[in-house]
């Protein structure tokens, strides 16, 4: 089994959880996944399987989007309300004031990432450290917030539901403590679900109920997404019968006798049926590269 599952996964299952229920359903051993969600969020999962998994490196990073529920006037350790409560504030906002505050985080800005995150600072994560009560420097990182949508507000509670397009890497818990700052009260995340990711988008998942079904009515191989598709925003090029074989066998290609292979940087390396071969690396020099040779089991 190859190819590319996207999961809705459900709350309170961590995404280990989520790739170990999946792997079981579909009995395949070898899966992976591409962005981890805390236990307490929901939405997109990519989960790569079989032969697909060696090209989980190569995922281009893609914008991500979220709709997120936030509430006014409370702090917690972990910036959600799964942690410990450390401040509880008096608010006083108005939806017109919340809407202002978080106008001022949209475009590039700087993110101090959460303690609790799987983060490796001097080779240990950073909820690891979290959990034993150590925190530690780490480094700020620019992050692109595109888009600040608020679909609903109830004032005179605090709590208001947003949707945010960004990009990737950034942690929407740190985005609801910031404006929460912004706003001198504090805010958390009280729920998060994720709607887009690596260029697929929520209504292209399936729940793990859905998969045990399928998995009952042998179809399977009917939601399976095909690894090249995910990896579509690599210029794609034809080789002939010959080069189709030594490239799969690991042999580089002569840029000279290739069309459409002009600029440096990775391609998708199709045979002259259509069939995915695996990425090249164009060196710049002389030759296309082996960058993953696709093995479709």
């Amino acid at each position: 089994m190859t190819g590319i599952l996207i999961i809705d996964k459900p709350e309170g299952m961590t995404s280990f959880d989520v790739v170990a229920k999946a792997r079981r359903i579909c009995g395949e051993r070898k899966c992976g996944h591409s962005g981890t969600l805390d236990p307490m969020a929901t939405g997109v999962m990519t989960l790569l399987f079989g032969g697909a998994t060696g090209f989980l490196n190569y995922l281009p990073s893609h914008d991500k989007e979220y709709i997120a529920q936030l509430k006014l006037g409370t702090v917690t350790d972990t910036l959600d309300i799964t942690g410990k409560v450390l401040e509880e504030r008096e608010f006083n906002v108005t939806a017109e004031e919340f809407a202002a505050a978080a106008k001022c985080f949209k475009g590039e800005i700087t993110q101090l990432p959460p303690m609790y995150s799987a983060i490796s600072v001097d080779g240990e994560r950073l909820y690891d450290l979290a959990r034993k009560g150590i925190e530690v420097d780490r480094p700020k990182r620019q992050v692109n917030i595109y888009r600040i949508d608020i679909l609903e507000n109830d004032e005179a509670n605090g709590i208001y539901k947003i949707d945010v397009a960004c990009s990737g890497g950034t942690y929407i818990r740190s985005l609801v403590a910031d404006i929460g700052e912004a706003l001198g009260c504090g805010a958390v995340l009280s729920s998060l679900r994720r709607v887009k990711a690596n260029g697929f988008t929520i209504s292209e998942s399936v729940t793990l109920e859905g998969l045990e079904k399928a998995k009952t009515e042998e179809k399977i191989a009917e939601l399976l997404i095909p690894i090249d598709k995910a990896l579509s925003e690599y210029p794609e090029i034809t080789v002939s019968p010959a080069q189709a074989v030594r490239f799969s066998n690991g042999g580089p290609l002569s840029l000279e006798r290739l069309h459409n292979c002009k600029v440096k940087g990775l391609y998708r390396v199709y045979d002259g049926e259509n069939n995915f071969l695996g990425l090249g690396e164009n060196d710049g020099e002389s030759e296309l590269g082996i960058a993953k040779i696709y093995v479709n089991r």
